[in-house]
């Protein structure tokens, strides 16, 4: 991650330049360096089920098939400034559903 020099935004890899999105400003990348371009991010669950699992179990309903134990687990997938959502996993079925705050 790089910062631009002239106004502190966050900068862009452009080709071999580093390009500030904000005032235009541009720098030459380093040689040595390898860097990483990403044009969206996705939210995606990293946690797979299985039947040896570390996650907890808490009282859930499920709604695929009523059954009342889930594992859970909570990720960041919106923006910092929101809560976690929480994601459960069915201990019978390994149906998979979210809870949001909203």
């Amino acid at each position: 991650m790089e910062f631009c020099d002239e106004c502190g935004s966050m900068m862009k890899a452009d080709d071999g330049l580093w390009e500030c999105g904000s005032c235009g400003y541009t720098k030459p990348k380093g040689d040595a360096d390898e860097y990483v371009v990403t044009d969206s991010q996705e939210a995606t669950e990293v946690i797979e089920s299985s039947e040896e699992t570390s996650l907890p179990e808490t009282d859930a309903h499920c709604p695929e098939c009523g059954h009342d134990r889930a594992y859970w687990y909570m990720q960041q997938i919106r923006s910092a400034d929101e809560s976690e959502t929480r994601f459960f996993i069915c201990s019978e079925c390994e149906h998979k559903w979210r809870e949001d705050d909203n």
